[in-house]
């Protein structure tokens, strides 16, 4: 699976959260497909998404789910380095 996570340029993070996320998602999307070889893209664009290209709607939903969860779990495994 192509997964691909835009974030609005609108929204500001801080230095080395979005290479973090990529790692992060691509550790946890991973657990739950351990059989496929998961290519996760996070950059900036106009608008907040989520595009899983190869996958089939039950897995955009799981890794919505995913990406939510981590999402809000960030004080957890993101530290911003000054």
């Amino acid at each position: 699976m192509r997964i691909e996570v835009t974030i609005a340029k609108t929204t500001p993070l801080p230095p080395g959260a979005m290479e973090a996320l990529g790692s992060e998602l691509t550790r946890r999307i991973g657990k739950h497909y351990p059989d496929s070889e998961n290519h996760v893209l996070v950059r900036y664009a106009g608008s907040n998404n989520l595009s899983v290209m190869g996958g089939a709607r039950e897995d955009k939903e799981r890794i919505s789910e995913i990406l939510q969860e981590t999402w809000e779990s960030a004080d957890d495994w993101f530290c911003a380095s000054e």
